[in-house]
């Protein structure tokens, strides 16, 4: 096992623990909506802990579907992608600290305040588009054409997002303004 994969996993460790620990710590024990909760706990849940448990040990012990021959560049790339979504990710959830929730959750808390200071002045969704870099910059630093399959939680990201966008909108009359001097994923392009 290379140096790499260990500084990796190490990275992907540190992220879920991070989540773990300032959900714990926000002590946010809000019961989500019915329908949600019942399709997160029965679905979505699981998936994703499928999901964590496969890119770990593929991260640790699995070279699937090699990109190139040498790919040391794409490592390299692949690295610096990963370690930028990973800061963006932990930077936005560190930001929003007691106004996150689970994805599959669908609410907005009782307390819940607008976060639009920090990286969220530029982009109202970094915490997916770290997340959405990092599995990219993961897939392309263990050489694997696996990247090709994160157009699927892409696709949910840009689902969720959306959907959350018009609760906030909702809930937070000045939310439609953040919207039109913000962008969605990347800061001053989309």
């Amino acid at each position: 096992m290379d140096y790499l994969r260990i500084i990796l996993f190490i990275g992907l460790v540190f992220h879920k623990f991070l989540w773990e620990l300032l959900k714990k710590r926000s002590g946010v024990a809000q019961k989500p909506q019915l329908s949600a909760g019942l399709l997160g706990r029965w679905f979505i849940k699981p998936i994703k802990l499928f999901v964590l448990l496969f890119i770990g040990f593929q991260t640790l012990f699995l070279d699937l579907f090699p990109i190139a021959e040498d790919p040391s560049n794409l490592r390299l790339w692949g690295t610096l992608i990963y370690c930028v979504g990973l800061g963006t990710a932990v930077l936005g959830r560190l930001q929003l600290g007691n106004n996150w929730k689970d994805l599959e959750d669908y609410q907005v808390l009782k307390n819940q305040s607008l976060t639009t200071n920090g990286i969220y002045q530029y982009v109202r969704h970094p915490i997916y588009t770290g997340d959405i870099l990092l599995l990219i910059g993961l897939e392309v630093a263990l050489n694997s054409w696996l990247v090709a399959f994160t157009a699927i939680p892409l696709v949910i990201i840009v689902r969720q997002a959306i959907a959350e966008e018009v609760l906030l909108s909702r809930v937070f009359p000045n939310y439609q303004h953040y919207c039109k001097r913000t962008k969605r994923f990347i800061p001053f392009v989309a």
